[in-house]
C-alpha cells in the first residue's frame, strides 16, 4: 500500500511519539509528503510547527497532548503504558506501537541485561494490549528484526565503523547464523500501512527484512557498501574474545553474547504482515558511499 493510499484511510489527526527516533527520521517526511495532518512528540523536539517537547512519563502529559485519533509509537514500548490514559483522554482510537523480535531471540540469554530488556518488552506489550482492549482502542504491535539505516543505526553502521577503522572484521567461528536486516525507511512505511488496515486490528506482526543471509554474508555486504575489499577473519573463541575486549570501547551497548549469537539463526516469517498490509521490504544492499 502506498503512503498516499494509506493516508486516505487513516483516522486523523495523527500523533507520532518518538518522532526523532531512527524510524521517525523516515516516517515524518513520508507523512508530510502524503499530506497527513500530524503532530509529533519528542524529548528533543525542535521548534517546528506541530512538534511538542515532552516525556511520556510527564505528570502534565494530557494537557500537553493535542487531540489525535491515531497514535504511532516509535518509542521503546515499555515507556508507552504510562502514557496510555492521557492518549485515551485525548481521543485515541487507533494505536500502532513498535516492539522488537528481541522479545523472542534474547529470552533465554545468559546476559542479565538482555533478559531485563526482554522482560520490559514483554510487559510493555502486555500492558498495551490490556489497556487498549479494555478501552476499545484498536492496537497493532510491530516487531522488527535487525534495524539499520546507513550512517544512523547502532547495528550495521557500527560494523561499518569497525571495518573503516581496522580494515578487517573477526567473526566468532564461521558466522553462519541467519539474519534478516530491515531498513528503517521500510519500517516507516509499515507503520503507515498497518495503521490504515483494518486487518491489523488487535494483532502483532514480526517484520523481518526482505532477504535472509548468514551473519558472514551480512558482513560481506557491509564491506561492499563501503567499497572495501572483504577481509573477514573467522576466529576461535579465545581470539574473538580478545578482539572484542580491544574493540569494546568502540561498541557502546555491546554484550559478550554478540559472538555466540553470530552462529544462531534469528529469522522470522513475513507472511502474516505481507497478507495483512502488503509488507514487502528491500533486500540487504547497504550503501555507505553516498
Amino acid at each position: 500500500m502506498s503512503d498516499a493510499a494509506s493516508a486516505t484511510r487513516l483516522k486523523t489527526p495523527l500523533l507520532v511519539l518518538g518522532a526523532t527516533s531512527l524510524i521517525g527520521r523516515f516516517l515524518m517526511p513520508r507523512l508530510a509528503a502524503a499530506g497527513v495532518r500530524t503532530f509529533a512528540l519528542s524529548r528533543t523536539a525542535a521548534g517546528r510547527d506541530g512538534w511538542m517537547r515532552g516525556d511520556l512519563g510527564a505528570a502534565d502529559l494530557e494537557t500537553l497532548l493535542p487531540t489525535a485519533r491515531t497514535v504511532l509509537s516509535l518509542s521503546p514500548i515499555w515507556h508507552l503504558p504510562q502514557a496510555l490514559p492521557a492518549l485515551n483522554a485525548r481521543g485515541m482510537q487507533r494505536l500502532v506501537a513498535f516492539s522488537s523480535t528481541s522479545v523472542f531471540t534474547k529470552a533465554a540469554s545468559p546476559d542479565p541485561y538482555e533478559r531485563e530488556v526482554v522482560r520490559r518488552l514483554s510487559e510493555g506489550e502486555a500492558a498495551v494490549r490490556a489497556f487498549c482492549e479494555a478501552n476499545g482502542v484498536a492496537w497493532t504491535i510491530l516487531r522488527p528484526t535487525l534495524i539499520y539505516a546507513e550512517g544512523q543505526d547502532r547495528n550495521v553502521t557500527r560494523l561499518a565503523g569497525l571495518i573503516r577503522r581496522f580494515g578487517v572484521l573477526p567473526l566468532y567461528g564461521k558466522g553462519g547464523g541467519l539474519r534478516q536486516p530491515v531498513h528503517a525507511d521500510d519500517l516507516a512505511g509499515a507503520a503507515l500501512a498497518a495503521a490504515a488496515s483494518s486487518e491489523t486490528h488487535n494483532r502483532a506482526y514480526d517484520l523481518p527484512g526482505g532477504e535472509i543471509l548468514t551473519y558472514r554474508q551480512m558482513v560481506e555486504r557491509v564491506f561492499d557498501g563501503l567499497g572495501k575489499r572483504r577481509r573477514i577473519l573467522p576466529a576461535p573463541q579465545w581470539l574473538w574474545w580478545l578482539a572484542f575486549t580491544l574493540a569494546r570501547p568502540l561498541l557502546p551497548g555491546a554484550t559478550t553474547q554478540m559472538g555466540a549469537r553470530m552462529g544462531e539463526d534469528l529469522t522470522f516469517d513475513s507472511g502474516p504482515a505481507k497478507r495483512s498490509f502488503g509488507w514487502n521490504p528491500r533486500g540487504f544492499q547497504p550503501d555507505f558511499k553516498v
